[in-house]
């Protein structure tokens, strides 16, 4: 326990860098851009694009989700994955391809996967904002249902970090776990229903899927959004997704701790 208090510890004690280093990286990121800033939205634009034509009007025929426009349902999906996406992959590799900072530089490694996921967490929060705006256009009221929005956001980010400190550590030691875990996240897009709707699916296949803690994290945003359910509702997948995070926010910090005076060594 004395592991998961030390790193947090360090992540509050050092917030005003991780937002620095945070911004640093934005700024650096598009510089040389014409459009700048405007790739972190033209980026998903397109992409939302084209899983609207190719899902919503190729394969549903534009047809809504019950009284929920396609493309509202497919953003509401879609939206928390461009976060949960990038901040997995590159957060897995944060400490790594900073390293030459942290040998010149004295503050926490343990920070580094924070600055990640706050870097992308600005993108995150502008796209929720217009998220919300066309939810209000479209006139889908969330309802009540809305006040569980800062449960879900806190989720979500224990749940980044703890995998973010993970596999970060484990990818110094092990260079193949990165190309691992970016393999694995473009299958997890697919078998997760992002894009598609798993009314369908036997309930086998469904408890399957319902391991996997993104699921729990994109069905309550759905449920969220579009007014479909409390998360208290289904207690035992929340107190196993709960268990989960907080087993793996322990053995990252565990191994963190153990190996991070060694990580240039690996190298």
């Amino acid at each position: 326990m004395r592991f998961v208090l030390q790193v947090l510890n360090e992540q509050l004690k050092n917030v005003h860098l991780i937002f620095r280093l945070a911004i640093y990286d934005i700024k650096g990121k598009y510089q040389l851009h014409y459009l700048g800033w405007l790739w972190q939205f033209l980026n998903p634009a397109v992409q939302v694009a084209l899983y609207w034509f190719v899902f919503g009007f190729g394969i549903r025929k534009g047809s809504p989700v019950g009284d929920t426009p396609f493309l509202i349902w497919l953003l509401v999906g879609l939206i928390p994955w461009f976060f949960i996406g990038p901040s997995m992959t590159q957060g897995s590799n944060s400490i790594y391809s900073r390293l030459n900072l942290v040998s010149k530089m004295k503050f926490p490694v343990s920070i580094l996967p924070s600055v990640n996921l706050v870097t992308n967490g600005f993108n995150f929060l502008v796209m929720m904002i217009v998220l919300i705006i066309l939810l209000i256009v479209n006139n889908i009221n969330s309802g009540i249902y809305l006040l569980q929005l800062p449960y879900y956001l806190l989720c979500l980010f224990t749940f980044l970090f703890a995998v973010s400190l993970l596999f970060s550590t484990i990818s110094i030691i092990i260079r193949d776990f990165q190309m691992i875990i970016q393999s694995a996240m473009r299958m997890m897009f697919y078998l997760l229903p992002i894009v598609w709707k798993m009314d369908n699916l036997p309930t086998i296949y469904l408890n399957i899927l319902k391991l996997n803690p993104v699921f729990y994290l994109i069905q309550g945003f759905r449920n969220t959004f579009l007014g479909e359910g409390w998360f208290f509702i289904d207690i035992k997948y929340t107190s196993y997704f709960w268990s989960l995070t907080l087993l793996l926010l322990f053995l990252g910090s565990y191994m963190h701790i153990k190996f991070r005076n060694k990580f240039v060594d690996y190298i």
